[in-house]
C-alpha cells in the first residue's frame, strides 16, 4: 500500500503539469466562486449567527486535506460538530461492534453522536456546510468540481488512484456528490473520482454542478 508521504514525494520528481482542466476549468472555478459568494453572503451571515446560538465554539472548522500534487491545505467548512466530538464518537464505538463496523466500511455513522441537533444536521443534508469551501476555490486549493477531498490516511488507501487522484484540485461536488454520497462506500467513492478524472470535460463540469444544486434543493445531496 502506498503511504501518502511516498505519493507526494514521487509527485515532486514527476512533472504533472497543469491540473486537470488546465485553465478554461480555472476561469469557470472563479467566475462560480464569485458568483456563490455574492449571492449567499447574506446567507453566510445567518449561519454563522445560528452555529454560535446553538453551540460553543468557532463558526468554521478548517481541516487538513491533500489538494493537487499532493500538497496540503486547510479545508474550510461551517462548523456541523460539537466541540467534544471526537470523545463522544469514541464511546460509541467502543460500545457498539455494528457501529465501529459502519463506521470501518464509510467512514462515518448513520446516527452521528457528533453532530449539533438540528442545524448540524440540516447542514450537512443538504451540504451546505461546505458553501465556505468558494473561499478554497478562489484561493487555488480547491476546484467547484473534482474528486472529494481526502486526508493523508484516506489517500494512503486510495493505492493504484492515488497519482491520478493527485493530479487534479479537490472539488466541493462531484460524481460522488451527486451519486447518493451517504450510502456509498469508501471504495465506490475512490472508483467515481477515477470516473470522473478519466472522462473529465468542461461540459461534465457544468452537468455536475447543475445536478449538485437539484440535489441539494431536495435535501438529498
Amino acid at each position: 500500500m502506498l503511504d501518502a508521504g511516498d505519493i507526494t514525494r514521487s509527485v515532486v520528481m514527476e512533472d504533472l503539469g497543469e491540473p486537470v482542466g488546465g485553465r478554461g476549468k480555472r476561469l469557470l472555478d472563479i467566475a462560480f466562486a464569485l458568483l456563490a459568494i455574492s449571492g449567499l453572503s447574506i446567507f453566510l451571515v445567518v449561519v454563522a449567527v445560528a452555529i454560535k446560538i446553538r453551540s460553543r465554539g468557532p463558526v468554521f472548522f478548517a481541516h487538513e486535506r491533500v489538494g493537487y500534487a499532493g500538497q496540503p491545505f486547510h479545508c474550510l467548512k461551517f462548523r456541523t460538530m460539537v466541540p467534544d466530538a471526537a470523545e463522544r464518537l469514541q464511546a460509541v464505538l467502543d460500545a457498539s461492534p455494528e457501529s465501529r463496523e459502519e463506521f470501518r466500511k464509510h467512514h462515518k455513522l448513520h446516527k452521528d453522536p457528533r453532530i449539533i441537533p438540528g442545524l448540524g444536521s440540516f447542514l450537512r443534508k443538504t451540504s451546505l456546510d461546505e458553501v465556505p469551501q468558494f473561499f478554497n476555490v478562489l484561493a487555488g486549493h480547491m476546484s467547484v468540481v473534482g474528486p472529494r477531498p481526502v486526508t493523508s490516511h484516506e489517500l494512503s488507501i486510495y493505492g493504484s488512484a492515488a497519482k491520478q487522484y493527485i493530479s487534479a484540485r479537490p472539488g466541493i461536488t462531484g460524481l460522488w456528490q451527486v451519486s447518493g454520497r451517504s450510502t456509498t462506500t469508501f471504495a465506490e467513492r475512490v472508483e467515481m473520482d477515477s470516473t470522473y478524472l478519466s472522462n473529465w470535460s468542461f461540459w461534465t463540469d457544468v452537468r455536475l454542478i447543475f445536478r449538485t444544486i437539484w440535489a441539494a434543493g431536495r435535501g438529498a445531496c
